[in-house]
């Protein structure tokens, strides 16, 4: 069920004109930007599952920061970037489906939970 959200989740923000993911190959990279932040994320396929690299900085004196996960089928990482108060937090996230890894492109906070809503049942269906 998560899966056909975050799939309808992406194809409406492609409808919108927002770039909203990238499915990425073994020891492929991707640029990604989050807010001040860039930089590239990259997995490789290990025994337990997929190794996920994630490295950040804010600028090219920054001090970079990386995320390491091993992701099993169905499980997702997120990667936060908070904000002003008030505002929502700059988040991208990162979803192994089956043997594909898919990498969301930087959308706040508060659309990225949109896509773990669980639709209410019709009239009908209750």
């Amino acid at each position: 069920m998560t899966r056909l959200f975050a799939t309808c989740a992406f194809a409406g923000l492609a409808w919108t004109g927002i770039s909203a993911a990238a499915e990425l190959a073994p020891g492929n990279g991707h640029n990604i930007h989050l807010a001040d932040f860039d930089g590239v994320v990259y997995f490789t396929v290990e025994q337990d599952g997929y190794r996920v690299v994630a490295t950040l900085a804010s600028g090219a004196d920054g001090l970079p920061l990386r995320m390491i996960s091993t992701l099993a089928p169905g499980q997702r990482m997120t990667v936060s970037v908070p904000q002003a108060i008030g505002q929502p937090s700059i988040d991208f996230e990162i979803l192994r489906d089956g043997d594909a890894l898919v990498v969301s492109d930087a959308i706040p906070a508060a659309m990225v939970d949109l896509v773990d809503v669980e639709p209410i049942p019709a009239a009908s269906e209750r």
